[in-house]
């Protein structure tokens, strides 16, 4: 991981804040749907920007950089409502 990369940097911090948030809704608030979805969807930005800096192209690129944002839309969906 590039450390001048803000992006890279922020979506992997996020995702870690989200793993923990995860393991303390499952187990000490017994809530394992949502918490399954938002685990899924606050991990895979982070993941879609890593496949988007790795891209093959212009247009892998910003496929792969829209389905990050599609996905912190998602997340952003769950944290507040």
């Amino acid at each position: 991981m590039k450390k001048d990369n803000i992006i890279q940097t922020k979506s992997y911090n996020f995702a870690v804040r989200i793993i923990k948030l995860y393991k303390h809704l499952s187990q000490e608030k017994k809530e394992f749907v949502l918490s399954k979805q938002l685990l899924r969807s606050g991990t895979s930005i982070g993941a879609n920007i890593e496949e988007a800096i790795g891209g093959q192209s212009r247009k892998d690129f910003f496929a792969k950089l829209t389905i990050a944002y599609k996905e912190a839309r998602e997340s952003h969906y769950w944290i507040v409502y």
